[in-house]
This record gives structure tokens, C-alpha cells and sequence, in this order.
């Protein structure tokens, strides 16, 4: 009874359009008052610092300034050319560079917010220039933009480590092999559309066109063997390398001496304020996940669900059922800080590889972010594109089906996204 009125007072708050971590904070507060007393409040601030201050959470703002000294130092231009070079001799080429290169840009940024904004305001004026209707270059930039937390570094599979106490590491090689195949599904549906609506060719293929955008793009190129080398190398942890990602964002920015300050210091308020939403949303998390804990309540549910059937793959199926509803009303952070403390118990008890259902929960929200009301990354697209979100749906609902083919074969063939981490880490 108690939880639900808890969750009732949870639903009423942000019905009300409090902001969704002052919210879990106040039902946080008031199990506590309810089952402990005033006593249990005196650590509260202790206790929302520390969960707050985990040594995996820096990379998240290190990430995003990564990506943002990206964009302001001229990279994204210079791999835009490279990849247009190398696709944009296909039909619809277009789409097919905006896909490759959100493929690039996920392995710097983590965020899949950051790569619409920084790309869509580049690539989609010139795709509707090139014949691309708003809708269509929305809903191509929206779900590319999606790859950004389906592939290392990802800012939800920092979230998730933290919340599941698991390998963050682990969880990026997992994400490897689903990101790319997500990115051939997405250029498979990009041509089925060039092909349908008869859209341009970019540029016919060249040799020596080639050669000049790859040794123009190749310092950039630096940027994930940096990342990802020195995270599957061992060398260096999920958080040092984003530290390192920085650094070297802003050393071949210098290189091309291109680095726009004033965009630069944009994107980086943004990034900060992004960065900000987050780290409260963790800190308003342990006090709602201190009560549960207590109160027993993951392990209840946990049982529960034991109850009705010991299938794990049954199990996965509600989860995913569920966590694709949560996903049309909350942001992947959200989700990921209000539902994962609570299923772990479940997993763990159904023998779940936890690294497995990281990447499960990922790709659900990864589509969570194209599927309206509150799909993030679809409405950025949509204003950048000035679109009609609900005429964009109808265009990107073929390739949210890739992103559910991709997640229903990562689910039932685990060997997909875990054969790397077996060969890396067991």
C-alpha cells in the first residue's frame, strides 16, 4: 500500500511538471519519514553527495565536452567529407553519410542528443537542398543519432554500470557489434527509400578524391583508437579515457586551426547543462533507492515474477515489454536511474548475464528516444529539421523496425553483443 501511494505521489508531482529528480526525491523522503522516522533524514545530503560523486559518473561530462570541441574544431566537417567520399556514389548517398557519420560521432560524444544537434544543423538543410522531404531527413538523422548510446562510449551504459554495479567497460565492447549492425540495417532502409523516391547520387566514386578527405580526416581519425583502443586494450579506464578523448579533441582541433570559440562555448553550457539534469537525477536516485533497499521492495517483485515463471527468456520478454512502454514517457536517464536498482534482483536471481541485459535495457532506449511524447532526440531532430513530429513518425517508423530487429536478436542470441566480451574479459 505504501508504494503505491508513493507512486502516486510520484505520478502527481510530475503530472504537475515538477522536474522528474525533485520528484523521486520527495517520494524518497517521504518512505523514509513514513517507515523510519525524522531520524533517517539526517544523512540525506551525505548520502545524495556521495552517490553522486562515483568515480564512472566524470566520464559522462568529459564525453560530452568531447563531443562539443568536435563540432566547434572543424572534425565533423572533415568526416562528413571523407564518408560522403566513400558512400556518395549511392543512391541516396546522403542519408547514408549522415548515418556514417553519426557511426563516427557516437564514438566520441556518447550522446545521442548531442549528435542530432551537432550533425542535423550540418547535414539535414543539405538534404532537403538535394531533394530529402523534412520528414525524411529527420527521421534518417534521428534514428543514426540513436547509434551514439548503442556504441561505446555510452552515456546510458555509464548509468546503467553505475545503477548495476557492473563493468562499464564490458558493457561499451558489448555494444560494438549491435551499433554496426543497426548501422547497416539503418542504410539498408536509407536506400529503399533513395530508390523509392528516386533521390540524388552525390558524387561519383574517385580515387584521388578519396585520398585527399582520408589524409585530411586521418588526426581525427586518432580520436577512437584513443578511446576505444585504450579501453579494450586495458590500458586505461572508461573515465580516464574520457579524459584522454578531451584531450585529443582538442589537440587535433588545434591542428586544424579551426576551433570556433563561440560555438565551442555554446555547446559546452548545453553540454553542462545536460550533464547537470543527470548528476541530480543520481543524487535524488539514492534516496528513493536507499527506501527500496530497506523496504525490500526489488526482492518482492523479484519473487514475484520467480513465481509465475523461472524462464529467462520470458522473463527478458516482460522486461523488454516494459521497459518499451516506460520509454514513450521517460529520458533513457530516467528510466535507467528509476527501474534498473529495481530489476537487478530479478536478473541476478533469474541468472541473467547483467552485462546482457545493459545492453537489452540500452537498445530499448535507444528506441525509447524516436517514439513520441517524450522522445528527445526525435523532437530535437524535428525542430532542426522544422518538421512535423507526427508526419516524421510515420517516415522513422521504419527505422525504429531495425532498431527492434536489432533489439529481439541481441536478446535471444546473446552470443551477438557477448562474444567480444568473452574474448576480451573471460
Amino acid at each position: 500500500m505504501l508504494m503505491l501511494g508513493l507512486f502516486a505521489v510520484l505520478v502527481f508531482l510530475i503530472c504537475l511538471n515538477v522536474p522528474i529528480a525533485v520528484a523521486l526525491a520527495v517520494a524518497g523522503i517521504v518512505g523514509l519519514l513514513v517507515t523510519e522516522g525524522t531520524n533517517s533524514l539526517v544523512t540525506v545530503a551525505l548520502d545524495m553527495y556521495d552517490g553522486s560523486t562515483k568515480f564512472s559518473l566524470i566520464a559522462i561530462p568529459m564525453f560530452v565536452l568531447a563531443g562539443a570541441i568536435m563540432n566547434a574544431g572543424g572534425i565533423t566537417d572533415r568526416l562528413i567529407n571523407f564518408v560522403s567520399a566513400i558512400i556518395g556514389f549511392v543512391r541516396g548517398g546522403l542519408a547514408m553519410v549522415n548515418i556514417g557519420v553519426s557511426l563516427f560521432f557516437a564514438e566520441i560524444s556518447g550522446s545521442a542528443v548531442a549528435d542530432v544537434a551537432a550533425l542535423g544543423s550540418i547535414l539535414i538543410p543539405q538534404m532537403k537542398k538535394r531533394g530529402y522531404s523534412g520528414p525524411l531527413s529527420a527521421a534518417v538523422t534521428s534514428s543514426s543519432a540513436s547509434l551514439a548510446i548503442i556504441i561505446p562510449p555510452s552515456i546510458p551504459m555509464i548509468l546503467y554500470a553505475t545503477s548495476a554495479n557492473t563493468s562499464v567497460e564490458q558493457l561499451f565492447v558489448a555494444g560494438v557489434v549491435p551499433g554496426l549492425l543497426g548501422a547497416a540495417g539503418l542504410m539498408g532502409v536509407a536506400y529503399w527509400f533513395a530508390r523509392k523516391y528516386d533521390l540524388p547520387v552525390e558524387e561519383a566514386f574517385k580515387i584521388k578524391r578519396l585520398k585527399e578527405t582520408f589524409i585530411e580526416a586521418l588526426p581525427a581519425f586518432t580520436l577512437p583508437v584513443i578511446i576505444l583502443g585504450g579501453i579494450f586494450g586495458g590500458f586505461v579506464t572508461a573515465t580516464e579515457a574520457a579524459g584522454l578523448a578531451v584531450l585529443a579533441a582538442l589537440a587535433v582541433g588545434l591542428w586544424y586551426r579551426q576551433i570556433d570559440i563561440r560555438h565551442l562555448k555554446r555547446a559546452m553550457l548545453d553540454g553542462g547543462m545536460q550533464t547537470a539534469v543527470v548528476m541530480v537525477l543520481v543524487a535524488a536516485s539514492v534516496l528513493m533507492g536507499g527506501f527500496l533497499t530497506r523496504a525490500q521492495v526489488p526482492q518482492e517483485i523479484a519473487q514475484s515474477i520467480l513465481d509465475f515463471t523461472d524462464s529467462k527468456w520470458v522473463i527478458l520478454l516482460i522486461l523488454n515489454v516494459f521497459f518499451l512502454i516506460i520509454g514513450f514517457f521517460l529520458h533513457s536517464a530516467a528510466a535507467i536511474i528509476l527501474v534498473v536498482p529495481i530489476v537487478i534482483p530479478l536478473i541476478n536471481a533469474a541468472g541473467i548475464d547483467p552485462v546482457h541485459f545493459g545492453l537489452v535495457v540500452t537498445l530499448n532506449l535507444a528506441i525509447g528516444q524516436q517514439t513520441p511524447p517524450v522522445a528527445s532526440v526525435l523532437i530535437t531532430a524535428c525542430a532542426v529539421a522544422r518538421a512535423n513530429i507526427w508526419d516524421v513518425t510515420k517516415v522513422n517508423v521504419y527505422f525504429v523496425a531495425v532498431l527492434l530487429a536489432v533489439l529481439l536478436l541481441c536478446t535471444y542470441v546473446p552470443q551477438v553483443p557477448l562474444f567480444l566480451v568473452d574474448y576480451f574479459y573471460r
